[in-house]
């Protein structure tokens, strides 16, 4: 057999070993004799041939020379060398990674193989007949194995790390284990054989150099004194040899705190203060026992152990559980005690048994609290008052005394009012100074049978201070109020009824019953009796049923509405108290058309009261008439106010201003007296007669025309004559002309009266001057005012006229 596999040069040289162990391999017959005459002639006589024979190639990965490796050779016994024979390489990485010379059969890698991306191949050769194509030998299997080198160092995948240890731990404490990789091959050699060693972090922690176990090496590490630690672990492949691959990394661990430090207060003595005023619940103020653990194990719980103010006071701890909180738990006073002293203990709730020995947990401290003086309101001398009286106690009468007092030490007045917000009919009135409490007005107990009145008591010096208390006034019955019945009542008796039969009531059938506003304590007790002047009428009786009701009952029968269909019965009704109160109520009994069972079918009498020769029908008729003549009346009184109406010459009502009137004698300007210009305002009502003067104008016409000469008014003169002439002329014209519209008002200012310029010439403000007053200046005013002048004495003969 001369087939043979041809192994790498390098191979052979470096691994003698490898192909001691390759000898003892099973070598694989993968096929039958290739030429097909030959298998034909032959494969009946003898077994076939095996013609390859197949070994692992190995090869070192990480190959860097700049040709390609060799990995091995095929090679056929059928091969004379002289090309005929095709070799053909196909698997895993053919034509990629690697490639075979199809003459010779040898192998070569192309690409640079890593074992830890692929540790082997597995690839399938084949012998074929160049010109035919056909194979030579059936298709065989081997396999490439990449052999490892150290290429890859040790690595920590979960870093850096994070782990924790209690204070105080002993040494040999394990914190945590670490665990280096290493993709090298750890059957092959060292390379994957790791040694773990501390960088950074002697002398707190040690590993240990196979397990990769962090440990504590110190002992007594105190969190309060350091709590982070930074611990450099590296690991190192080749047994930790020189020349091999290390990787390293960090590993942060934390002291944990237990609870080692009892706690303490920073002072021995606290010093706080708070007002009287302050309500139950209120804080006075708190403290802490400082503690230089953290969490759980610095949490405190207070509480008061010793002092005078153990029932005063109350202690808390806070939401976080670390300071104490100092409440009021009873009403404070300045003046009953002004100052209290606690002793506090604060002490930790959670505790390590390990580390009992360096207790005791806990400190006492001491809290002074000085109760703050403030001016409080009065304080009566009870919550609430209670009084009674009856409701016929005279005015004046003395209710009730209430007392207060300032609780302060000034002791100050206290003054008393009520507040009438309480008592707003002014029922009551309160001494200032005593405090004694009076009625003013006459109580009534069927009006207000209770008084809720608030008495108020405020201190002199601060009337702010005001405290209030309540008197309660009971109003106690008396028997003043007469019984009397409980409706109006109207009984009705049938037509025909029988004596003796009983009445039925519209409301209260066959009885009456009284009311009394009074509320006896015994109850009411009424008594029923006709009047004196009704005991002996012929037609109606009463029984009295001694149960606070009564009967009316009939005397006689043969009822008839046309003799009499009303009767007025007073019925006499008195209580049983003392003093005795007594009534008389009028009982209306009606004579009614009844059916056969009794049932009331008319009590109207009309019908026999009308004459007879006028029946219901005329009645009717005649109440029509009536009512005719009444909206023909309306009718009328309203078409004549109608017609009243002015008749405008536009048909747009037309708003026009006064005409005022000033008198000659007043106000001067501000004396206006305006005009009625309604007439104006239709002149449909007004005829075209010129000669006629406009009524409403002619006085102020006559004034203003009547020292005027009758040539200056018609025209005439010259200078300022011409000017008024034509003014006054104009003013003629307009009153002759009904229909000129007033546009404007004509205001007339006389000369005399305040706000003019002659002033007031009134002598009734003239009384209350003590000066003589003078005239001359009325010479100065034309002759209009000659005759004044004259009656003054200050006229002077030789004036020149004015006009």
């Amino acid at each position: 057999l001369k087939n043979r596999v041809h192994l790498p040069a390098v191979a052979r040289t470096l691994l003698p070993v490898a192909l001691g162990i390759l000898t003892l391999l099973p070598h694989s017959l993968l096929g039958t004799p290739a030429e097909e005459e030959h298998v034909r002639n032959s494969a009946l006589l003898q077994r076939a041939k095996r013609s390859w024979v197949w070994n692992q190639f190995f090869v070192l990965e990480e190959y860097t020379g700049l040709e390609p490796l060799y990995i091995g050779k095929l090679h056929s016994d059928m091969d004379k060398g002289d090309g005929s024979i095709k070799y053909i390489l196909t698997g895993e990485g053919a034509g990629t990674t690697f490639t075979i010379d199809d003459s010779t059969g040898d192998i070569h890698a192309i690409q640079r193989l890593d074992r830890e991306v692929k540790a082997q191949y597995i690839l399938r050769a084949q012998a074929r007949n160049r010109l035919t194509d056909r194979p030579l030998e059936p298709e065989s299997e081997f396999i490439v194995k990449i052999q490892d080198i150290n290429d890859n160092e040790p690595r920590f995948l979960d870093g850096p790390y994070q782990a924790t240890v209690p204070e105080m731990s002993k040494i040999g404490t394990s914190v945590i284990q670490l665990t280096a990789t290493d993709a090298d091959d750890p059957t092959y050699g060292n390379s994957a054989r790791v040694v773990y060693s501390i960088l950074e972090g002697q002398p707190y922690f040690s590993v240990d150099a196979k397990t990769g176990v962090v440990r504590v090496s110190l002992a007594d590490m105190d969190r309060e004194t350091r709590e982070n630690y930074t611990v450099v672990i590296q690991a190192k492949d080749m047994g930790g040899q020189l020349g091999g691959l290390a990787g390293t990394t960090t590993i942060n661990i934390t002291l944990s705190d237990i609870n080692d430090n009892p706690p303490m207060f920073d002072q021995r003595l606290y010093q706080m203060s708070i007002p009287e005023s302050a309500p139950v619940g209120s804080v006075v103020g708190r403290i802490w026992a400082k503690d230089r653990d953290i969490g759980v194990n610095a949490e405190m719980k207070y509480s008061i152990i010793d002092g005078d103010g153990r029932d005063t006071f109350d202690i808390s701890t806070d939401p976080t559980n670390l300071f104490g909180i100092i409440t009021v738990k009873k009403p404070l006073n300045f003046e009953n005690k002004p100052s209290y002293t606690l002793k506090v203990e604060g002490a930790n709730t959670h505790l390590d048994p390990a580390f009992r020995h360096r207790g005791p947990f806990k400190d006492v401290t001491i809290v002074h609290v000085s109760i703050e003086d403030v001016d409080e309101p009065p304080q009566f001398d009870l919550p609430a008052y209670y009084v009674e009286l009856p409701e016929d106690a005279e005015i004046g009468t003395m209710v009730k005394t209430v007392s207060a007092r300032d609780p302060d030490a000034a002791n100050n007045t206290v003054r008393y009012s009520i507040d009438r917000s309480s008592d707003p009919d002014k029922y009551f009135y309160i001494e200032i100074t005593s405090g004694s409490l009076m009625t003013v007005r006459s109580l009534d107990r069927e009006e207000v049978g209770w008084h809720n009145i608030t008495i108020l008591a405020m201190e002199m010096n601060n009337p702010t201070q005001i405290a209030s208390v309540s008197v309660a006034v009971r109003v106690l019955d008396v028997n003043d109020n007469p019984p009397s019945l409980m409706h109006y009542l109207e009984a009705y008796v049938c037509e025909n009824a029988k004596a003796g039969q009983v009445q039925i009531h519209q409301f209260l059938i066959q009885t009456v019953t009284a009311v009394d506003p009074d509320e006896p304590l015994g109850g009411q007790h009424f008594y029923y009796s006709l009047a004196p002047e009704a005991v002996n009428n012929p037609n109606f009786t009463l029984k009295d049923n001694q149960d606070n009701t009564a009967w009316i009952l009939t005397r006689r029968g043969g009822w008839s509405q046309q003799d009499q269909t009303v009767f007025y019965l007073p019925i006499f009704i008195s209580d049983g108290e003392q003093p005795v109160q007594s009534s008389t109520s009028t009982l209306t009994i009606r004579v009614c058309s009844c059916d056969q069972e009794g049932n009331v079918m008319s009590c109207n009498a009309e019908a026999y009261s009308l004459p007879a020769s006028l029946s219901r029908g005329a009645l009717i008729a005649i109440l029509a008439c009536i009512f005719v003549l009444l909206v023909m009346i309306l009718l009328m009184l309203s078409l004549r106010t109608h017609r009243k109406k002015p008749y405008l010459c536009d048909e747009e009502e037309n708003v026009h201003e006064n005409i005022v009137r000033y008198d000659d004698e007043g106000g001067g300007e501000e004396d206006t007296e305006a005009f009625d210009i309604a007439a104006m305002w239709n002149p449909r009502e007004a005829h075209h007669h010129l000669g006629k003067m406009r009524q409403d104008m002619l006085p102020e016409i006559e004034s203003l025309s009547r020292y005027v000469p009758q040539a200056c008014v018609m025209g005439g003169g010259s200078g300022d004559s011409n000017v008024h002439g034509y003014v006054l002329a104009k003013l003629l014209e307009a009153d002759m002309d009904p229909c000129a519209p007033p546009y404007d008002s004509l205001q007339t200012y006389a000369y005399e009266g305040e706000g003019s310029v002659a002033e007031s010439l009134s002598s009734l403000q003239s009384g209350t001057s003590n000066t003589d007053h003078e005239y001359d200046y009325l010479n100065d005013w034309g002759p209009r005012f000659k005759k004044l002048a004259e009656m003054y004495g200050v006229l002077e003969t030789n004036s020149p006229p004015l006009w």
